[in-house]
């Protein structure tokens, strides 16, 4: 596993899990943080990044992300993290906060994945109705089959030709920067459709599966979660992961999250009032190892229509 730490060796450790999954860490996920004030922790997921082997789906697990969290902590020597998370990310940081409780001294959630069997699905619905044609190819070969569309979409990336392999990752790259950018994509080059179909190799794998949360759900899961200062960000314009997953987590959470709503933001951690939201729950947690602000009553929050 490819790891890197970067700010201040003795400042507050924090867990920087990047999403996906399979797509690695990035210098964008940890440009909010003040380099004087935290220690960041910055893993590539099993299959990621610079881990190796990239794009290895074999024993490649959502357990297995969870054992490597723990030997991860336990050779740092670290007691407690805050532990950040966007998209996959902030899903495999429920996991690990439910997995070891003890280790988690906060959750900073950005635009929550819950992976229900409804999220899933719509993130390949969602790519039939706006994507390329051949989407709807793998769709009817899914139906024909009798089989989830997530099964076919896996199996191209494990076994599909390369030539396969490349065209659908390029056009999964390509829907998906649309749909969390509202920007067409550049078209990429031989080495990045590499990189892509790896990532995608380890994402249609996780979801095949349901990212091992299917029964009991990760919501039904986080009545379980630490009693610690969490805070869940999410824009109100995410077409990737809808605000409605991040208002289902912050009334299954009773009173023990605080839900800021981010207007006009969608997926992409870029954004500027995304980023600026991250950058300010990162300064109040630094100086007083809590999050201020709450929004108000998450039952009285208004989703816009255009939120998907």
């Amino acid at each position: 596993m490819h790891v890197e730490e970067h700010g201040d060796p003795a400042g507050l450790p924090a867990l920087v899990l990047h999403g996906g999954p399979g797509s690695g860490s990035s210098p964008v996920l940890r440009r909010g943080f003040d380099p004087s004030r935290y220690r960041i922790i910055c893993p590539d997921q099993r299959g990621a990044g610079r881990s190796t082997p990239a794009g290895a789906i074999a024993a490649n697990t959502l357990a297995d992300l969870l054992d490597d969290l723990r030997r991860l902590r336990a050779h740092l020597r670290i007691d407690r993290w805050l532990v950040v998370g966007g998209s996959w990310g902030a899903t495999l940081a429920l996991a690990h906060a439910l997995d070891q409780p003890g280790a988690v001294a906060g959750l900073l959630l950005r635009n929550v994945f819950l992976a229900r069997a409804s999220d899933i699905h719509d993130v390949f619905a969602q790519a039939v109705r706006h994507g390329d044609p051949e989407w709807r190819i793998l769709w009817n070969e899914a139906r024909r089959r009798q089989c989830p569309i997530t099964d076919v979409v896996a199996e191209v990336f494990a076994h599909g030709s390369p030539e396969h392999q490349c065209r659908m990752a390029g056009l999964w790259s390509g829907w998906e920067q649309r749909m969390a950018t509202g920007k067409p994509a550049p078209r990429p080059d031989d080495a990045t459709l590499q990189q892509l179909v790896r990532r995608y190799r380890v994402q249609s794998h996780y979801l095949r599966h349901g990212c091992w949360l299917r029964a009991p759900t990760l919501l039904q899961r986080c009545a379980a979660l630490p009693a610690v200062p969490t805070l869940i960000v999410h824009g109100t314009q995410d077409l990737l992961c809808p605000p409605q997953g991040a208002q289902a987590l912050a009334l299954a959470l009773q009173g023990r999250a605080i839900l800021r709503w981010v207007p006009g933001a969608g997926h992409d951690p870029t954004h500027p009032a995304l980023a600026a939201a991250m950058r300010q729950a990162l300064y109040d947690y630094a100086v007083t190892q809590a999050f201020g602000g709450a929004c108000g009553p998450v039952s009285d929050m208004r989703i816009s229509a255009g939120a998907g």
